[in-house]
């Protein structure tokens, strides 16, 4: 059975009603089980409950056009740790945070997030200057310059 990907965003919306969630990805696969895979986020991060309850909702709707008997996996999801930032609303739960970007020009500039707004990010960058870092004042960085952003891990 082949599932419409328009049709299950379409789903997918009328599912996030009444949370104040977004959609980062939705993947559909065409295997002969496809998988319906569902990434969310929220400016305040968003738990295991919100999933779950998604996830249910999501189901229902997938049941109720395609038939119970249609067969398929789904996975309602947050972003890990380790993936890139895709959504403009991500940063703003982030701030203090150390980014590494990846810029349009391909120069790469790691910093800390200073503050988050409408059209980028005020990012301070840190360098090394004579084998000290060095913090340089905050600059802004349109959202359109960014080809990638990571949150750094630090183990510290």
């Amino acid at each position: 059975m082949n599932f419409d990907q328009n049709l299950i965003a379409e789903m997918l919306q009328d599912s996030l009603a009444g949370f104040d969630l977004f959609v980062v990805d939705l993947s559909v696969s065409d295997a002969i089980r496809p998988k319906i895979t569902v990434t969310l986020d929220s400016e305040q991060g968003l738990g295991i409950d919100e999933c779950a309850k998604v996830s249910r909702r999501l189901a229902k709707r997938i049941d109720e056009h395609y038939g119970e008997d249609a067969t398929y996996s789904l996975e309602v999801t947050s972003p890990g740790a380790d993936q890139p930032l895709t959504d403009p609303r991500q940063y703003t739960r982030h701030v203090g945070r150390t980014f590494s970007l990846k810029l349009q020009d391909g120069t790469e500039k790691t910093g800390t997030l200073e503050a988050t707004e409408a059209e980028g990010i005020q990012l301070a960058e840190v360098v090394k200057d004579k084998n000290k870092k060095k913090t340089l004042p905050a600059i802004l960085v349109p959202f359109t310059d960014i080809q990638e952003a990571r949150i750094v891990i630090s183990f510290k």
